[in-house]
């Protein structure tokens, strides 16, 4: 069944991302779709969430053509949202971003431009690519929820750190020097975590200062902490760092960015399809740079289930 809105673009504005540069640059960002002659509705959210709400309703009104205007949380809500859906099969729609967020890993990774009139004109060139996105189930409390992501999902020191970032966002003073200033905080009270992980049939059972699991290379405003992950071969890359001394952790962060994390020692490297992580005391999680819940976790791959609008190929 065709929709009067299958070739309207959908607009989801976060307002807030970027240090409110959303809100800010919407009047030059909205005249240069007006200019590149895109068919579209604006539509601004509200709250945290509001964005999946938003995804949701108009997909199952018809559209099928999305531009986020955002960060990668807001990009993380409109794939929840497409997941949600039942209208269509989520490889039909297309999911385009105009980056104003402070980290923009996703879209490091598939070559989006910052510039708005280059972001624009990636969209409308319409180079596909699906790639996979990943699903885990993980607790608040006693009740269970589900998130879908299309990055990189954090577990321990990383959650911790994600999650004090967050807060330095919401008082306006993000920006990937706000990861490092995090990094270095959360070392004074972070812990070690005695964890079992499962990883398709292979067990692993150590202590843990952190997991990194996804399907794109980059977090933390430019880390690769997946350095070779492939986002469309059906499999999650694992980043596992045992035990480590923090000062360590200080003298090694330069291997997050060079791509050679997984050269040290302490760091083990895996990559399977289903994962299972539980430990003692709980760890917590974050994923796509949105603090959530705490173990244990399932995780689960979703091969090729999302369309994504590209600059080059990833």
């Amino acid at each position: 069944m065709t929709s009067e809105f299958e070739n309207t673009w959908l607009v989801i504005v976060n307002p807030n991302a970027g240090r409110r540069r959303g809100k800010k640059d919407w009047g030059k960002i909205s005249s240069l779709l007006d200019q590149a002659g895109l068919t579209y509705k604006a539509v601004f959210t509200l709250s945290p969430r509001h964005a999946i709400e938003i995804a949701v309703s108009h997909i199952e009104e018809g559209f099928k053509k999305i531009i986020v205007v955002g960060g990668d949380g807001t990009m993380n809500e409109v794939v929840n949202g497409i997941f949600m859906q039942k209208r269509y099969p989520t490889p039909e729609i297309s999911l385009g971003m105009i980056t104003v967020g402070t980290g923009n890993d996703w879209g490091r990774m598939f070559g989006i431009p910052r510039d708005y009139e280059q972001a624009i004109s990636t969209i409308k060139m319409n180079n596909g690519f699906i790639q996979d996105a990943g699903v885990v189930k993980y607790y608040s409390g006693s009740n269970e929820y589900r998130r879908y992501f299309v990055n990189i999902a954090g577990i321990g020191f990383d959650a911790l750190v994600v999650s004090k970032t967050n807060k330095l966002k919401e008082a306006g003073k993000g920006g990937s020097w706000a990861y490092l200033k995090s990094i270095l905080t959360s070392l004074l009270k972070y812990r070690h975590t005695q964890t079992t992980i499962k990883i398709d049939s292979t067990e692993i059972r150590n202590n843990i200062f952190n997991i990194s699991i996804g399907i794109c290379k980059y977090n933390g405003g430019g880390m690769m902490a997946l350095p070779d992950a492939v986002p469309d071969d059906g499999l999650f890359d694992i980043t596992v760092i045992n035990k480590i001394k923090k000062h360590d952790v200080i003298l090694n962060i330069k291997r997050l960015y060079n791509g050679t994390i997984n050269k040290h020692p302490m760091v083990e490297t895996y990559r399977g399809k289903s994962i299972y992580i539980d430990s003692k005391p709980l760890i917590h999680l974050e994923t796509d740079g949105e603090s959530l819940g705490h173990s244990p976790f399932t995780f689960n791959i979703i091969p090729g289930s999302i369309k994504v609008l590209i600059g080059r190929s990833a």
